[in-house]
Formats: structure tokens, C-alpha cells, sequence
């Protein structure tokens, strides 16, 4: 089984575990909500896989990953596969562990580029093929973008095509709860303007306009990653930001220091932040919107992806 590496677009954190795909929620062909055909279609070609093993490396916990075990159900009933899924909540070291150890799993899907370019450089990914590329360009809105996000150099300089986006989510959300702003009579912000003179009359007022928590094992601090690409991308020109992620200017950059004092201006304000600036490098950020729903709220607003829910 070839080595195939998948790349999410946002950050999760990681169970350790091991389980098979699930039973299978609807039986194929046995409910008429469903078209099957293409099921069948992609069993016949696919007999010839029956009996092997793909291990899968993931980001799901909880509910997600009996999702994720319940969509994979299929494909092992279709193919005969025998599915071996695992996490780790240390993903980012668990993988660099493993492949340094020549045991990777066939697919991992990861959620950081920066951690598959370091990976490609080493050796350590299958190249996908152009094959893939054109197919993706092809059936994939932006298909150029994704392919160049997928795209990587190999240990010996060469560009190719590592990894293609399995699911993607909305970062830049402000979460907060209409009920808690009616209350107090605030309105919500529809510039940085109006965000930050929010946050100060909130702190005014008495009260914590945000929760913010980075920690998350040993990949804590991401959540920050999050802020400071936003005031990046407010701050500088596209341009600027692409560079940024290349490496072409340092991380000491004036452009990149004004954006980390950006985020600095919100996360390093006692009176802003629930539990003080102290407490957000060691808030767990599944932990920290916590605080919106709290009598009275703990914080108003909260800074995070569409994933948060899942937590």
C-alpha cells in the first residue's frame, strides 16, 4: 500500500486511539433516499483490493470521529479493506515520530502545510502524480489554488504534488451570543474600528470581552498562528503575507512584529481577556468559549473556526 498524505486546511486536536470503520448506518441499496449506483459502481472496480489493510492517521475525536469511522464503513464494505484508524492528541511530533521511524500510516490527514513541506523534504511523502493534479484542477472550484497548496519540494528541490484538501473550514469568525449582547446593549462591530472600540467598552463596563486559550498539547499556540495571519492580511498586502509563509522574509520582519502586536493589543490586556493575559497561554482552546455561556458570561466574544462546535 503506497503512502498517501492528505492536507486539511484547519487545526484540530488529536485523540490516541485505534478503531475500524463502523457498521454501516444505511445498508447499501436498501433505502430508496439514496442513489447507490455509483457505490456499485466503485465496488466492482475495486474488488481487487480485498484483504489488504490502510491505515489511516486522523484529526477526528468524539463525535467527529464516529462520523469519520461511519463514512469509512462504505468504503471498507465496497472495497474489503480492513480500515485501521488512529490519532494522537500530539499529532504534529506523533507523525514526525513515525515516519522517522519508517512506520507512517498510509494516509494522514494533517492540517498544517508548513508540517507537509517539512515532511516532503525529507522524503518522507509519495508523490501523488500529475494524474491527480489535473483531476483535481478539474472537479475542484479553484482547482489551481488547491493544487499548489498541495504542492511541495522533495528532498532534492524538485516540486510535486504531496497532498489534496479532504475538508475545509471557515477561520476569521468572531463567535459571540446575541442573546448576551441584547442584554447589555451592545451591538456587533462591523469594522476592526468597531471591534476594538468594543472591546474597551466592554472592559469598561466591567466585564471581559474575550476568551482566548492557545493551549493544545504540543501544538499549542496555533489559536495565535490564527490571529496574527488575520492581522497580517489587515495590515500588509497579499504580497507581503505570501512571503511571510514562504520564508523569504524573516519572523523578526517590522511587517510581522505589527501584526503579532496587533493580536498583542487584544491577548496581552488583563482587562480584555477572561482570567487575564496569564491565563490564555494555558487556556485549553477547547476549553476557552467556555466563558460565553456563563451566568453572567465569563467573555463576550470568542476568536475561532468553524470547528469550534465540535469541542
Amino acid at each position: 500500500m503506497k503512502t498517501l498524505f492528505l492536507a486539511g486546511v484547519a487545526a484540530f486536536a488529536l485523540l490516541a486511539g485505534a478503531a475500524g470503520a463502523a457498521d454501516l448506518e444505511f445498508k447499501p441499496g436498501e433505502d430508496s433516499r439514496f442513489n447507490w449506483a455509483s457505490y456499485e459502481e466503485y465496488k466492482n472496480s475495486h474488488q481487487d483490493l480485498k484483504g489488504q489493510t490502510l491505515t489511516i492517521f486522523g484529526p477526528w475525536r468524539g463525535d467527529d470521529e464516529t462520523l469519520a469511522l461511519a463514512m469509512l464503513s462504505y468504503f471498507q464494505e465496497a472495497t474489503g479493506i480492513n480500515v485501521k484508524y488512529s490519532s494522537s492528541e500530539n499529532y504534529e511530533q506523533q507523525i514526525v515520530i513515525d515516519t522517522q521511524a519508517g512506520s507512517p500510516p498510509d494516509i494522514a490527514v494533517l492540517p498544517q502545510p508548513g508540517l507537509l513541506q517539512d515532511l516532503a523534504s525529507k522524503g518522507f511523502l509519495v508523490d501523488l502524480g500529475q494524474k491527480h493534479a489535473d483531476w483535481m484542477k478539474e472537479n475542484y472550484a479553484a482547482g489551481d489554488s488547491w493544487v499548489k497548496l498541495g504542492t511541495y519540494k522533495d528532498k532534492d528541490g524538485a516540486e510535486k504534488f504531496f497532498a489534496f484538501p479532504y475538508k475545509a473550514d471557515l477561520k476569521s469568525l468572531v463567535w459571540y451570543s446575541p442573546d448576551n449582547f441584547e442584554d447589555a446593549g451592545y451591538e456587533v462591530p462591523k469594522t476592526m474600528e468597531e471591534l476594538k472600540a468594543l472591546t474597551e467598552k466592554i472592559a469598561a463596563d466591567g466585564a471581559k470581552p474575550w476568551c482566548i486559550g492557545l493551549g493544545s498539547g504540543g501544538a499549542t499556540g496555533w489559536p495565535a498562528t490564527d490571529w496574527v495571519e488575520d492581522m497580517m492580511l489587515r495590515t500588509q498586502s497579499p504580497d507581503v503575507y505570501d512571503k511571510w509563509v514562504t520564508n523569504a522574509i524573516p519572523f523578526d520582519d517590522p511587517a510581522v512584529v505589527a501584526a503579532i502586536e496587533e493580536f498583542g493589543w487584544f491577548a496581552r490586556n488583563d482587562k480584555f481577556v477572561d482570567g487575564g493575559a496569564q491565563a490564555v497561554a494555558s487556556t485549553d482552546f477547547r476549553d476557552s468559549p467556555k466563558g460565553l455561556f456563563t451566568s453572567p458570561p465569563k467573555c463576550y466574544m470568542h476568536r475561532q473556526a468553524s470547528f469550534i462546535p465540535s469541542f
